[in-house]
């Protein structure tokens, strides 16, 4: 029997599917795609004849009922995802009810749209001395998150955060991270990173809120906050001409 796939399709850019993702796609009898963010350009590329669900519109017994119907009719599905679907992606409870099943799957994995966003803005998370470290977290909405990482005891670490899903609450975000952010810190806001109508709206804690209100930004939108937008930092030893490691040695003092 043939393995159910899920993809990550990336951030929007049809371009930024993994090829193994596409091959996936281009062979796939039956393609259930994300269809509120996955641009149908991504999936174009399919096989005449491949059935085609727009997710946005079903709920999960839905789309899994056309999985495992087409599953044990020997169809080959594409699960196609935005992002990552390791992030924000609710797959853990669609392959927990395959694995009741006994139908195999894998996952393929895509450009989240937070390491997009940082593309998009030509900066790196993790500058030595400034942040080794990177969280991706959300406010609380409909789904609840963990008082143990509520966004102001997150930011406490002041390290290169990503902030999903949270960007209509901008005013919210940018009072629990003044809590231990200085308020000259640099923020990103990237809405729809990498497709055709992308926005970039770049400021600190202290003006941002106003400058995304401006721009009438209120969703599909990624949230970069930290130092590592600045300009301080120190240089990489990786590529230092005195470092040494098992592929280079180093220039001997």
């Amino acid at each position: 029997m043939k393995k159910v796939y899920f993809i990550g399709a990336g951030p929007g850019d049809p371009e930024l599917i993994t090829v193994k993702g596409q091959k996936i796609v281009k062979e796939a009898d039956v393609i259930i795609y994300a269809g509120s963010l996955v641009p149908k350009e991504v999936i174009d590329c399919h096989k005449d004849g491949a059935e085609i669900y727009n997710s946005a519109s079903m709920n999960l017994d839905e789309v899994m009922e056309v999985t495992i119907k087409a599953q044990k009719k020997g169809k080959l599905v594409a699960r196609v995802h935005t992002g990552d679907p390791s992030i924000y992606g609710a797959i853990r409870e669609q392959m927990d009810i395959l694995d009741e099943y006994g139908i195999e799957y894998e996952v393929i994995p895509g450009v989240s749209s937070f390491v997009a966003a940082a593309a998009a803005i030509k900066k790196e998370f993790t500058l030595p001395d400034v942040s080794q470290t990177i969280i991706c977290t959300r406010l609380e909405g409909r789904t609840s998150v963990p008082e143990a990482e509520s966004l102001e005891s997150l930011a406490s670490h002041k390290c290169s955060m990503a902030i999903f899903l949270s960007v209509q609450m901008i005013d919210e975000v940018v009072k629990r991270l003044l809590k231990h952010y200085d308020k000259t810190t640099p923020i990103a806001i990237v809405q729809r990173a990498t497709w055709e109508d992308q926005k970039i709206v770049m400021g600190t804690l202290e003006n941002i809120a106003e400058l995304v209100k401006k721009e009438k930004i209120t969703k599909t939108a990624q949230i970069l906050v930290g130092n590592f937008m600045g300009n301080e930092y120190s240089k990489s030893k990786l590529y230092d001409k005195a470092f040494t490691h098992e592929f280079r040695k180093g220039i001997e003092e």
